[in-house]
């Protein structure tokens, strides 16, 4: 008989850890008795990445199914809404910039505006009033709305640490997952070549029946032990260093940006994320086109006074991800599976898909752990091959003409998936039969925002019989100008929205 999956052991905190941790908790009823035991050893001494403070709308959901309230989530987390992304300097470096926001165009999945629209730039503006609540600086919601709710769709900007403090706080009092503090010492291998045991310098050998590897770029049991080899991607996206700085803002009330800012360097971005109580700024770029010194020179230069008395914090990588993510009795989630720069906030949305998988899928006995764990590397695989061509998208569609950006048009550091993509999207826009899964991590919404919002229009000429529903879509243009106005006049500003809602809920 097969033995029975009674038991997970997490090696690794942080926010892949406790994440994973409270996402299997809560589905397997580990608090209950009879519920799957769920354990999470981390050391006390490792410091966590803490790169990317910008979230999906997948959030959302995620806390709702692990029982945090909203509220609970921003006082803990200094945290703000995100309603999108703002890409500044991207297509030719002279003060240009679109929107990638997180609600759909209108007529989203019934009618596509670009064929409609003179000036494709104009794409999201015109499709889309998310747009102009990011210029106004407003919160996604009023104050009739209730938590999780709201006319725009949004996710977070968060403190990392304190959002891996809060979820183990609450899966240690409200989910009943076990955790402990020591070092992992060594990783023994069992008879059948999967993990036997970690070994702890405390408390000696540990076992499970499953073991989820999140300690990070170090992957002790997937890449270390198991020794799955790291798929390296820098020929496609060349970054490999970050500068990070905390920034404090001027006042206590000074604007608050509802949006991740990203803006184009000679070598790179400078991401900008704004949360209650500071900003995260930092730049990512390639090393190979810019020295550490220029790097931080440029930083200090887009963030001008701000900056003065403070240190960057340098972090090397390697963009990529493991050949496999489930191998025998061990899956690997977060850093341990693989990396790629912070640029549309992928770190912890791949966080929550894996564990969400894991949980949801999770069989009652180890007989069918080799078919969960060939259906999860496929997945994982698709939705990586998806997230490197949508990054680079960004990238080659660029017309700057410094030697970084030239770089990224050249045809061998496209990928074959993306340049097919493209060669159909050249006549048409993107739709949503272009994609494979159900559940698409960027669907044809967000490849439209940013293809249009870089100036590249298909050439709906060849096939104008198509294209005759001019008055329809006038009508969806109106529609969103009406929309948008009414935004504008009753959403309140960020800021003062979010210390209102925190001020009634905690009464």
């Amino acid at each position: 008989m097969p033995d029975p999956v009674e038991k997970i052991v997490i090696v690794g905190g942080g926010t892949a850890g406790w994440l994973t941790a409270a996402i299997v908790a809560a589905h397997h009823q580990s608090k209950q008795p009879g519920g799957l035991q769920v354990t999470l050893v981390e050391s006390s001494d490792i410091p966590t990445i803490g790169v990317g403070e910008g979230t999906w709308p997948t959030l959302k959901n995620t806390m709702q199914q692990i029982g945090i309230k909203e509220s609970e989530f921003f006082n803990s987390c200094h945290a703000a809404f995100k309603q999108g992304g703002k890409f500044v300097d991207w297509v030719h470096g002279n003060g240009d910039f679109y929107y990638h926001p997180f609600t759909v165009p209108l007529g989203y999945g019934r009618l596509d505006l670009a064929p409609y629209i003179e000036d494709i730039a104009n794409y999201a503006p015109d499709a889309n009033f998310q747009h102009h609540v990011c210029e106004a600086g407003l919160a996604p919601r009023t104050m009739a709305e209730s938590e999780f709710k709201g006319p725009c769709n949004y996710a977070y900007h968060l403190d990392a640490g304190a959002f891996a403090d809060l979820l183990k706080r609450h899966c240690k009092a409200n989910l009943g997952v076990e955790h402990i503090v020591d070092t992992v010492q060594e990783v023994k291998l069992a008879a059948d070549g999967g993990i036997g045991s970690v070994v702890l310098a405390g408390r000696g050998a540990l076992t499970a029946d499953l073991y989820v590897d999140c300690t990070g770029f170090a992957s002790l049991l997937l890449g270390d032990k198991l020794a799955v080899p790291f798929v390296n991607t820098d020929d496609v996206l060349f970054n490999d260093t970050a500068l990070a700085m905390q920034v404090p803002y001027a006042t206590d009330d000074s604007p608050l940006a509802c949006n991740t800012i990203a803006t184009g360097q000679r070598a790179g971005w400078i991401w900008d994320i704004g949360l209650t109580h500071r900003r995260g700024v930092g730049y990512v770029y390639s090393s190979d086109y810019i020295s550490d010194d220029e790097a931080e020179s440029d930083l200090r230069r887009y963030l001008g006074a701000a900056a003065e008395g403070l240190n960057a914090r340098k972090i090397r990588f390697s963009s990529g991800h493991r050949a496999q993510y489930w191998k025998k009795n061990c899956v690997a989630v977060g850093l341990a599976a693989g990396f790629v720069e912070p640029l549309e906030a992928t770190a912890i949305m791949l966080v929550e898909i894996s564990a969400r998988y894991i949980a949801e899928n999770l069989p009652p006995d180890n007989g069918v752990m080799p078919i969960t764990a060939k259906r999860f590397n496929a997945q994982m695989e698709y939705r990586w091959r998806r997230i490197i061509d949508f990054l680079k998208l960004h990238y080659m569609l660029s017309q700057r003409p410094e030697p970084y950006w030239r770089a990224h048009r050249r045809e061998e550091t496209i990928p074959e998936s993306l340049r097919e993509d493209l060669a159909l999207w050249a006549h048409r826009g993107p739709t949503r039969e272009d994609f494979d899964s159900a559940v698409e991590l960027f669907p044809a919404a967000s490849y439209q925002y940013v293809i249009y919002g870089m100036g590249f229009k298909p050439d709906f000429t060849r096939q104008t019989y198509l294209y005759r529903r001019q008055q329809e879509a006038e009508k969806i243009i109106q529609r969103n100008r009406q929309l948008t106005e009414q935004m504008l006049q009753t959403l309140p500003p960020h800021r003062e929205y979010i210390e209102q809602w925190l001020a009634t809920a905690n009464k």
